[in-house]
């Protein structure tokens, strides 16, 4: 009989053999959680961008439930928050992570993430991306998809 660990071990997404992480629920639910000054100020941000409903809104912790049901985009209040620098330089906080969200018309919307309070980056490494920053200084990148 083989252990989860030696399925694990064996699982290889590249060959169609997918296990599960071991001790997690058998929920299909994810989620990635973005650090701010305030929570709520951010997923509010965040709600008009992306037109997700609020599932949970406390001035700790707040969140955003994908239409699907499946993945959710977490707030975590960080008194502790430095602003990151896009792009990165030496010794300047730096993005841990960015948001990638496809797009229709890239035009249309880079409006409206500017209408709801994101901000244009000054650097712009590809023609048909647009990195954008949200209120706090997370980037985040609008893409049309092929």
């Amino acid at each position: 009989m083989t252990s989860p660990s030696d399925q694990i071990h064996d699982a290889h997404p590249m060959r169609g053999t997918l296990v599960l992480m071991v001790g997690r629920s058998g929920s299909a639910s994810w989620g990635v959680v973005l650090d701010a000054p305030d929570a709520r100020v951010l997923a509010h941000f965040y709600e008009r961008l992306l037109g997700w409903r609020i599932g949970t809104d406390d001035p700790e912790w707040a969140t955003l439930a994908a239409p699907d049901g499946v993945a959710y985009l977490g707030f975590q209040t960080s008194p502790e928050y430095v602003r990151p620098v896009w792009p990165p330089t030496d010794r300047a906080q730096q993005p841990m992570m960015h948001l990638d969200v496809e797009v229709d018309d890239l035009e249309t919307a880079v409006a409206h993430a500017v209408s709801v309070g994101a901000t244009p980056a000054e650097y712009q490494p590809q023609a048909h991306v647009r990195v954008m920053l949200d209120p706090v200084g997370h980037p985040f990148c609008l893409y049309v998809g092929t």
